[in-house]
């Protein structure tokens, strides 16, 4: 159901508000695209700085724009556990296809604390969870023989990893089993997931290069890895971009740039600098990203 290139989808605003006009349209960048999947509420759609309302009519509005077009995962996890089962819920009665769930940020738990975690939310509601490990945010790595015990849960049925570790990644291989999605969680390590047994990549560069993601992952699917590599060598350059300064304070200038949504952020995230603003302009002319919304 999950697999290839899902893009993790930033939250435009303007004003202050959800740019509503502006996320229906980059959804519909995506449609086009052949991208794979969308996840909403993630770090680039910057969850933690969405109120509880905003959080759900985001979450509708890719229901009602992608649903039944390519599969939508939310967003939905939380430090607190009661408040990840609460948005897990309601993300299932609004029609996601899945969710993701990170780890509890700032809490520090233990490996047993996160099984339980997880273990929690599972049991509360019955719907197909990837979890989500990005210690550089979160101050946990969820270790893979966690993860392994989890796989006793049926629902949950895969992990973002988010760690940049092969290692980590073929560790997580070889105790989950096939069966058991493997989705990068760093845009650069895409293409080498693939190639260790990985089945896809939930992206911030497919904001900007959803067809080019998308490719690159169809081939490597096929097992093509000859052209998945040409389609990796082209936009690798783009992925330290994406990270030059806070995700998604990058991407979203990017967008502006390509006349897609504001290049506005939540404090406490602020624009990106000038400097680095006016680098990314250069590579983006680089890729012609400009010339299509017509700012070259």
């Amino acid at each position: 159901m999950f697999h290839g290139s899902i893009v993790a989808i930033v939250t435009p605003f303007k004003k202050g508000k959800i740019d509503e006009k502006a996320y229906e349209g980059l959804i519909n960048f995506h449609l086009k695209s052949g991208t794979h999947g969308i996840v909403p509420c993630g770090t680039t759609g910057e969850s933690a700085t969405l109120t509880q309302e905003e959080h759900l009519r985001v979450i509708e509005l890719t229901v009602k724009n992608a649903c039944g077009k390519i599969p939508v995962i939310a967003g939905t996890g939380s430090n607190s556990t009661e408040e990840a089962i609460f948005y897990t819920h309601h993300a299932k009665q609004l029609g996601v296809a899945g969710v993701l769930l990170i780890t509890p940020y700032y809490n520090k738990p233990t490996q047993e604390g996160l099984f339980q975690h997880f273990k929690a939310i599972a049991r509360a509601v019955d719907i197909p969870i990837i979890l989500y490990n990005i210690p550089s945010r979160t101050g946990v790595n969820l270790l893979p023989k966690t993860v392994a015990r989890l796989t006793a849960f049926d629902n949950i049925i895969g992990i973002k990893e988010g760690t940049g570790s092969l290692q980590q990644i073929s560790d997580l291989i070889a105790l989950c089993g096939n069966r058991f999605l493997i989705l990068s969680g760093d845009d650069a390590t895409a293409l080498p997931t693939m190639a260790v047994g990985g089945h896809g990549v939930i992206s911030v560069t497919a904001n900007i290069v959803p067809s080019e993601m998308a490719n690159m992952m169809n081939c490597a699917e096929k097992g093509d890895f000859s052209a998945a590599r040409k389609w990796h060598e082209k936009i690798y350059s783009l992925h330290d971009l994406m990270f030059m300064e806070t995700n998604p304070g990058p991407v979203k200038a990017a967008l502006a740039m390509m006349g897609k949504c504001s290049d506005e952020v939540r404090l406490p995230l602020v624009r990106i600098s000038s400097d680095n603003a006016e680098k990314l302009k250069k590579h983006l002319q680089g890729y012609s990203l400009l010339k299509k919304a017509g700012l070259r």
